[in-house]
């Protein structure tokens, strides 16, 4: 399995600052000792071309030539900066190799990415770019036009408003959200699948809620192609999360969503998203175990094929 990693692009941020960068050099070392047989490479940066595919040129313009506002800059969370820009070309570029990988291989990771906050034409929590709305528009062309349907399963914490409102009038890719009710962004998008959560719920409501919202997603729509932004920030222990969920309840929700993609013989690229626990580690052992879901279900996946069956 192959897992594409953006972390040597590092953006300077300012002490204190409550993004934790240093999280994906910690989760792709963690990967390198822990689970050696994954393949780790460095992706290209998303171009214009592919970038216009989900983005308004002018936003990509001020972006790359440092014309955002300070408006704009307060709403993305992060100073202007051109290591700023490296960084999100590649996170893109990360989430869209994992996808033309996945088309092979069954299964592929971006180690970063989840960037669902960005819209079309602007920027927001932490996002610059959508990498998984560009991602899916780039599979689509690389497919041969919209014939490919994707479903995008979405269980950060936070809603993908940005997401929702990228593919609002698009019938052929679907986006499911899993998020707190009260939590970030105050003001939500209509995706094709939103289920809010109270503050505080804990595991056996929310993995019901996903088996309700999986099921009738699929009542709904007919996908031929997985995105899954899993997420780090649902747990307990997270600062900026909210609910209760268990690391173990966060592991069975990963199978959850790598069950479906095995029953169906759908291929899946998963991005990290957001986590910002109060001890790092408890964030990046979550990502990990998200990592080392998709390396059994790659595994399962080249089982299957050695006996003949296909994706």
């Amino acid at each position: 399995m192959k897992a594409f990693y953006s972390d040597h692009f590092v953006l300077p941020l300012p002490d204190g600052h409550r993004f934790p960068m240093s999280k994906y050099r910690m989760l792709r070392r963690r990967v390198e000792v822990e689970l050696p047989e994954i393949e780790l490479e460095l992706p290209n940066a998303a171009t214009d071309r592919e970038l216009t595919l989900a983005h308004d040129p002018a936003y990509i313009a001020r972006v790359t030539g440092g014309g955002l506002t300070a408006k704009e800059l307060r709403a993305i969370g992060f100073p202007w900066s051109e290591p700023m820009v490296e960084r999100s070309r590649r996170s893109v570029g990360a989430t869209i190799a994992a996808c033309r990988c996945a088309m092979l291989d069954g299964v592929a990771v971006n180690l970063a990415g989840g960037t669902h906050h960005a819209h079309s034409d602007k920027g927001q929590g932490f996002c610059v770019f959508n990498d998984a709305a560009v991602a899916a528009r780039v599979l689509q062309a690389d497919e041969g036009g919209r014939h490919l349907k994707i479903a995008i399963v979405d269980l950060d914490v936070h809603q993908g408003n940005g997401t929702a409102a990228i593919f609002a009038d698009d019938d052929s890719i679907f986006t499911l959200s899993l998020h707190g009710a009260s939590n970030f962004p105050f003001h939500k998008e209509s995706g094709d699948l939103d289920v809010s959560l109270a503050d505080g719920t804990g595991d056996d409501i929310y993995l019901a809620a996903l088996d309700k919202a999986l099921d009738e997603m699929l009542n709904r729509f007919d996908p031929g192609f997985l995105i899954y932004l899993s997420g780090a920030d649902a747990h307990e222990h997270d600062r900026l999360g909210r609910l209760s969920l268990t690391s173990a309840a966060l592991r069975a929700r990963d199978a959850s969503v790598f069950a479906l993609a095995r029953r169906l013989r759908l291929p899946v690229a998963v991005a990290m998203a957001g986590g910002y626990g109060r001890n790092i580690e408890t964030t990046v052992d979550v990502h990990l175990n998200t990592v080392a879901e998709a390396f059994a279900h790659f595994l399962n996946v080249r089982r299957a094929r050695e006996v003949g069956v296909t994706l």
